[in-house]
């Protein structure tokens, strides 16, 4: 069970680096970075269903789109100067403690 976890964490990093990527396309376009793209969203999708065969979907779902969309805020900020502010961040720590929740009643 553990092994689908961290497939499903992998995941949630390729989700953050391919929402992040399309940013970067804009800022840089070219066919290098669309085919990085691409690539991440095919690695993004096996991965995510390599963890569903030990995760119930909708759980596993959760998780990735949940802790994807707070990765992705928080590194456009990091590395873009896209700005939050706090009920952004009170948002983004509901989202993670129901990530916890989901995580803790599936076991």
């Amino acid at each position: 069970m553990v092994g689908y976890w961290l497939i499903l964490a992998v995941a949630v990093v390729t989700e953050i680096l391919w929402a992040l990527s399309l940013k970067y396309i804009q800022q840089h376009p070219g066919p290098w970075p669309v085919a990085a793209s691409l690539g991440l969203t095919l690695v993004n999708m096996a991965l995510l269903s390599l963890a569903m065969r030990g995760i119930p979907a909708g759980v596993a779902y959760a998780v990735w789109t949940g802790l994807g969309a707070v990765g992705v805020a928080i590194c456009g900020a990091l590395f873009f100067g896209d700005q939050l502010n706090g009920g952004q961040m009170g948002a983004m720590a509901v989202v993670i403690a129901g990530v916890v929740g989901m995580k803790l009643a599936t076991g």
